[in-house]
């Protein structure tokens, strides 16, 4: 029987499923602070060093979490986890790889006290070839070594705080491993990266693969796309290089009365099952074979609206932190699966992810149950040489790592000038500001970039504003006259800053109001909290929240992105608490945000 996009469900590489008994090395690692680092980075690598050793820490929760059981929440820069493996060396023509999810900051990995890999960038993932450090069957012992300074502001830590305890809008670190880990053994030649882009307005979907080594001779690529039962097209190409582009036509969506039926949306988000698989082409030998997904849609902007699939829509969003009380920015699969139903519950049509590259688990889940998504570059606090090359180097595995997910409709390189504080005085930070945005289309020009979000606008498909008035006449006023649309902002300064910097071009760029709303209930006597107005009841929260959003629905908007959707540590003005219960019952949240009965 065919894989299909159900069985991406827990894998943490949900669209390059190789096989479905990958192992996964969850669970109880040892582990130790190392807070008398001298530089000496192996120290602790030998296999035969076990004293330092002393606790156990339960990957992938960090060890600041509770869920780790370790939670200790103090400055530990340099972090070390060892575990023993039992492993066996791959036959003759095979490689054994060890996958990270992600591990925030810089990681260094042996296995048997030989060095086999190195990462630096806390929010995305990278792999390690084990074969030739396997000198025997059996027991392994796998090292890792993380670096994560906290008072390091050239680092790109999003939300997380670079004081000891939470401060404002930042929170307790999330240190060292804190996505999934897990081994794969794989083909020597064989495909490391699918990409997906469509082009509904073509009747095609344009293919890339990558490989993880220029094969000896050319292979042929067959790709194999159904949905459901029904053949949408099948396809062989010469591969006869590392990497490989080319346009595979779906003649059904030539038929433009059917496209409901193929297309994925929020309200039906159809999703393509794709088979790749490499062989030799005289022989037909199979060298390689991946199961992976795709939707079928088109993202549009301009005339001041955002477009899905050629059609105006509206973007119902939340701003969502991905944050847990128990385990911070790291989630079981479950809890990943329950944030999208519940947005999908109270009348959303997508999230915000804030400083954040979100697990690829929760990315499954906003493709297959239809929850468009914002993802955005978790910010650095100091500019200069070190930000730019750790930022671009990041930006770029992440962007290169999620463009085929249908559910993400838009790119966030920056926020609210955050590592660039003074655009419009400092040129380099303009230039830097500039060049992520075109680094962003350089490398996927089928979504918008929204560059900078909040304020200080230069580059961008859409305007992103922030604006935390709590009177809904001033935001009717501001964005509900007629030339909106047309790029005239009724109030150059709507929060902190200017909202436009001198050159940015009106193209048509619809005008989102991304982050507005943020009240919260009157705090509890000595409580930490931080919001942006408090109300004393739920009624009271239930005529803010209505009065606001009925004012940016009413408006020249293309959308709206409440803050928040969930209670964030000290920052308490969610949609729900930390622990997922509506502030307000389900059915009035989405009254509220959709404008209509469930």
């Amino acid at each position: 029987m065919p894989h299909t996009h159900l069985d991406a469900a827990g894998h943490p590489r949900p669209q390059l499923v190789r096989d479905p008994d990958w192992r996964d090395l969850s669970g109880p690692w040892l582990f130790a602070h190392d807070d008398n680092d001298t530089g000496r980075s192996a120290r602790w690598s030998d296999p035969s060093v076990t004293a330092p050793f002393d606790r156990t820490v339960t990957v992938p929760y960090p060890p600041e979490s509770e869920a780790s059981g370790i939670h200790d929440t103090g400055f530990h820069p340099v972090l070390w986890y060892r575990r023993t493996v039992e492993m066996s060396r791959p036959g003759a023509g095979r490689r054994l790889l060890l996958h990270f999810g992600a591990v925030d900051h810089r990681a260094e990995v042996w296995l048997n006290g030989r060095p086999v890999g190195r990462h630096e960038g806390g929010h995305t993932g990278f792999t390690c070839d084990l074969t030739d450090a396997l000198e025997h069957d059996g027991e392994q012992v796998l090292v890792v070594r993380a670096e994560d300074r906290p008072l390091d502001a050239t680092q790109p830590r999003g939300k997380q705080d670079w004081r000891r305890d939470p401060h404002v809008i930042w929170y307790h670190r999330t240190s060292g491993i804190w996505q999934p880990v897990w081994l794969e053994e794989v083909p020597d030649t064989h495909l490391t990266t699918l990409h997906w882009t469509p082009d509904v307005a073509h009747a095609r979907v344009r293919a890339g693969l990558r490989l993880a080594r220029w094969p000896e001779t050319p292979l042929r690529a067959t790709v194999r796309l159904t949905l459901g039962e029904r053949l949408l097209a099948e396809q062989s190409v010469l591969v006869d290089g590392q990497e490989t582009t080319f346009e595979v036509s779906i003649p059904a969506l030539r038929h433009a009365q059917d496209l409901d039926d193929l297309l994925w949306s929020p309200d039906h988000p159809h999703l393509v099952d794709a088979t790749v698989v490499l062989s030799e082409p005289e022989s037909g030998t199979r060298v390689d074979h991946v199961t992976s997904y795709l939707g079928l849609r088109d993202i549009g902007w301009g005339d001041g609206v955002f477009l899905l699939n050629h059609k105006p829509c509206f973007l119902r969003f939340a701003l969502q932190q991905g944050y847990w009380p128990a385990s911070q920015l790291a989630a079981s699969a479950d809890e990943l699966r329950r944030d999208v139903e519940l947005a999908k519950e109270i009348g959303l049509n997508g999230l915000r992810i804030h400083q954040k590259i979100e697990d690829p688990r929760f990315l499954y889940w906003a493709d297959r149950l239809g929850l468009m998504l914002w993802e955005e570059m978790p910010s650095a606090y100091a500019f200069g040489t070190t930000t730019v090359r750790r930022v671009v180097a990041e930006w770029t595995e992440a962007l290169t790592r999620d463009l085929s997910h249908p559910s993400i409709v838009a790119w966030v390189p920056v926020n609210e000038s955050w590592s660039v504080p003074n655009p419009a005085l400092v040129p380099e930070q303009r230039h830097f500001m500039d060049g992520l945005y075109h680094l962003t289309k350089a490398l996927d020009p089928s979504r918008p970039a929204v560059s900078n979000d909040g304020w200080e606008i230069s580059a961008a498909d859409i305007w992103g504003v922030h604006d935390y008035t709590q009177q809904a006449a001033v935001l009717r006023e501001r964005y509900g006259h007629p030339g909106l649309r047309r790029g005239e902002i009724a109030e150059p300064w709507p929060g902190a800053k200017r909202l436009l910097l001198d050159g940015a071009d009106h193209r048509g760029q619809p005008v989102v109001l991304s982050e507005f709303g943020g009240a919260t209930f009157e705090p509890a006597e000595g409580e930490e909290w931080f919001g942006y107005d408090t109300v004393a009841t739920e009624q009271d929260f239930t005529e803010r929240l209505a009065s606001l959003v009925g004012a940016a629905v009413d408006s020249g908007l293309a959308g709206y992105c409440y803050t928040q959707f969930t209670d964030t540590e000290q920052e308490v003005n969610g949609l729900f608490t930390a622990d997922r219960k509506p502030k307000i019952p389900v059915e009035e949240l989405f009254a509220i945000l959709t404008r209509r009965r469930p």
